[in-house]
């Protein structure tokens, strides 16, 4: 079953205009003619179709990966309000994650709040690709989601803190 990976990676509105996807992976190039190349897949986990986090790595056109790291979901508060409302219970295959099995017409990662995970994506390719995000992100549309995310706000703290 599909992944609609094109439209999870919509939901995040990263600002990388040289970017597509295949198959379910995110692949962006943030400076033109530059070396340094993005991808951003889905992460499995212990159980088969199942999907806990994304991955992103920071690939050289030559060389290879240089670097990468995992984001949970569940670290990022993806699913918290889908779990909340569904009384899902920590621990459990279906806490923080997602499966390819979904309802008709809906994305199998209904319900998820991609904020945190932007912000995390934001903050990690800030030291691989500084000034990749000085433009605007685009203004979120209404997606797929079964809950809306806050809007972004139109300016931003210098500093971030964990």
């Amino acid at each position: 079953m599909s992944l609609h990976a094109p439209e999870f990676f919509a939901e995040l509105c990263l600002p990388f205009p040289d970017s597509t996807v295949v198959g379910n992976t995110y692949y962006a190039t943030p400076f033109t003619g530059a070396p340094l190349r993005l991808r951003i897949s889905f992460t499995g986990t212990i159980h088969a179709d199942n999907y806990g986090g994304l991955r992103l790595a920071v690939v050289h056109a030559d060389q290879g990966e240089i670097d990468a790291v995992a984001l949970d979901f569940v670290d990022h508060g993806t699913f918290h309000r889908r779990d909340e409302a569904h009384n899902t219970l920590k621990g459990t295959k279906q806490y923080g994650t997602f499966d390819t099995y979904h309802r008709p017409g809906k994305p199998p990662w209904e319900g998820a709040v991609t904020t945190g995970l932007r912000d995390a994506i934001e903050q990690y390719t800030a030291v691989w690709f500084p000034g990749a995000w000085a433009a605007p992100a685009p203004r979120r549309t209404t997606g797929l989601t079964a809950h809306r995310a806050p809007a972004q706000l139109a300016t931003r703290s210098g500093g971030r803190g964990r």
